[in-house]
């Protein structure tokens, strides 16, 4: 029978995992609509967490791994916004505040993760980790919205993005539960429901 060590490091890889494969289906459908596939606080949140957890207060050896992973294509995906991202906003403000905005965000980002870690205590960044992941789903669907269509985004993407949040959600409820996170975890899982409904019905008026 499975230990309660070996159950808890098959969750973390395999949420790992299926972030890296949404990272990597947002790399490649950014590609080929020429389009940003996340929106510009996910991104800055994220790359900040990234950065903070891997060089600041790195986590153990196995996460270490996979956050560089997730590291290395984030750098991909802020690349793709700030091309395909300066196209898309041309006709609302110029290059100087498009730029500026983002690095601007990125930098507030940055301070609110640490600013929390050392508030909470959370050296592991869990609580930043669960924040911001329901904060991007919710900006996944408004972006959805906004845009009116899929660019930048695919059903596989929504899927695999709710993969890897459920079971990180999973681990956290069965051996680190607390109450922030798990109402976190509850609404980020019906925020995903809602991004893959949206999605496939944009899909279905497509065909």
């Amino acid at each position: 029978m499975i230990n309660q060590e070996d159950f808890l490091s098959i969750l973390q890889l395999g949420t790992g995992l299926f972030w890296i494969i949404t990272y990597i289906l947002i790399i490649k459908r950014g590609f080929q609509d020429k389009n940003y596939g996340m929106p510009m606080v996910a991104i800055c949140a994220n790359i900040s967490w990234e950065f903070i957890f891997l060089f600041i207060f790195p986590n153990d050896d196995r996460q270490k791994i996979i956050t560089s992973a997730w590291f290395v294509l984030d750098i991909i995906i802020v690349i793709q916004y700030l091309i395909f991202g300066r196209k898309e906003f041309k006709k609302y403000i110029s290059v100087k505040h498009f730029y500026s905005s983002f690095f601007i965000t990125l930098g507030v980002s940055f301070l609110i993760i640490i600013a929390m870690t050392l508030e909470f205590n959370d050296f592991e960044g869990k609580y930043a980790a669960f924040l911001q992941n329901l904060m991007m789903s919710g900006l996944f669907i408004s972006l959805l919205l906004s845009r009116g269509n899929s660019s930048g985004q695919s059903i596989s993407i929504a899927v695999f993005k709710m993969l890897g949040s459920l079971l990180a959600s999973i681990a956290f409820f069965l051996y680190f539960r607390t109450y922030l996170i798990t109402i976190l975890s509850l609404a980020t899982l019906i925020y995903d429901w809602i991004y893959i409904v949206l999605v496939c019905k944009l899909y279905r008026k497509r065909a």
